[in-house]
């Protein structure tokens, strides 16, 4: 098994192809995660860790702006909004985003529930159970990728795998314990 750095992943040179669009470094604030386990650690880890390697992401007033990639997209949360820091990899601010995030309540709410039963259905379930849970699972984030991708029209340019990797890390940020 790969060991992966804590709070960030550098791009590799041939992780995600070419093209300027992309996140080429994701880092969480350390302040806004309250609560950590070992299934919260490694559902971060594998969701940066694709993210790093495939995404599409194009910050439409940076990009109009001259600003290039690959970008290091910096999350958290402040007063109820998300917080998407923008930076070129040289380290310049390019933009932050905020996203209002009473939308993403219900949704954070109902992966964590979902979440819970299927890591306690991984250690004692039936496969048939398992796949029960994980198929829901999948649907409440589908879901909330759908909304993320909303939010996002008209600030950032993706794509359904990206938002969905993304929602994974900002329900890290809400995560209490």
């Amino acid at each position: 098994m790969v060991d992966l750095p804590p709070d960030s992943l550098p791009i590799s040179p041939a992780a995600g192809g070419s093209g300027a669009y992309r996140i080429g470094e994701v880092t969480l604030d350390e302040a806004t995660i309250l609560w950590r386990n070992a299934d919260v650690e490694q559902e971060r880890r594998v969701a940066i860790y694709d993210l790093i390697e495939e995404n599409t992401f194009k910050p439409l007033r940076a990009a109009e702006r001259g600003g290039k990639g690959p970008y290091h997209l910096h999350l958290s949360v402040n007063d109820g909004r998300l917080a998407m820091d923008i930076s070129d990899k040289a380290g310049q601010l390019l933009e932050t985003l905020l996203i209002g995030m009473a939308r993403f309540r219900r949704p954070i709410r109902e992966y964590f529930a979902i979440c819970d039963s299927y890591y306690q259905a991984i250690r004692k379930a039936t496969p048939t159970e398992i796949e029960t849970i994980d198929m829901a699972r999948r649907g409440i984030h589908n879901n909330a990728a759908e909304l993320l991708l909303e939010r996002l029209e008209g600030k950032v340019e993706t794509d359904f795998a990206t938002a969905r990797r993304l929602f994974t890390l900002i329900c890290v940020l809400h995560i209490k314990g």
